[in-house]
């Protein structure tokens, strides 16, 4: 049974983000859809209020992620994986602001160091990008890989964050 997630935008001077929460906390957030400049307006009369402060939370986080502070709250996180995938995610909410480690550190950490290729499609199949930072994941010798959001976000979320 799929649950039904409240779909909230998230402004920022990059653009509109798009959150998703579940009664569990922020499920998923996508990036801002090319062109899409403002946020349509959301009736938010209705809403619990629980997920309307965890709204404010995450605008706050991310809005401060993109200026290259660290946020001092994050929302609850709904993440729905696999015990390996949830295990990475773990990991990267441990790289701090500013920081970057490779596929192979990564691996290593959570103690399954022939797992590189895995970590990278768990990596890639974050649902909460920029707040689960798979960004700061290089690949071997520094180079930057892949993601999600397109290499254009990570090159600009990697350089906000290490000016």
């Amino acid at each position: 049974m799929k649950i039904e997630l409240i779909e909230l935008p998230v402004p920022t001077a990059d653009g509109v983000f798009v959150a998703h929460y579940s009664d569990k906390g922020l499920a998923e957030l996508n990036f801002p859809k090319p062109g899409r400049t403002s946020a349509r307006a959301v009736n938010t009369k209705g809403l619990a209020t629980q997920i309307l402060r965890w709204h404010r939370v995450t605008t706050d986080a991310l809005q401060k992620v993109l200026a290259g502070r660290a946020p001092k709250e994050f929302p609850p996180l709904d993440m729905t994986g696999t015990e390996f995938q949830k295990s990475v995610w773990a990991a990267l909410r441990k790289i701090a602001l500013g920081k970057t480690r490779s596929y192979g550190e990564i691996a290593a950490a959570i103690g399954n160091p022939k797992a590189v290729r895995a970590v990278g499609g768990a990596c890639g199949a974050n649902p909460i990008p920029v707040l689960v930072p798979c960004h700061r994941v290089l690949a071997a010798n520094k180079k930057i890989g892949g993601f999600s959001g397109g290499l254009e976000w990570k090159r600009k979320l990697l350089s906000v964050e290490c000016e």
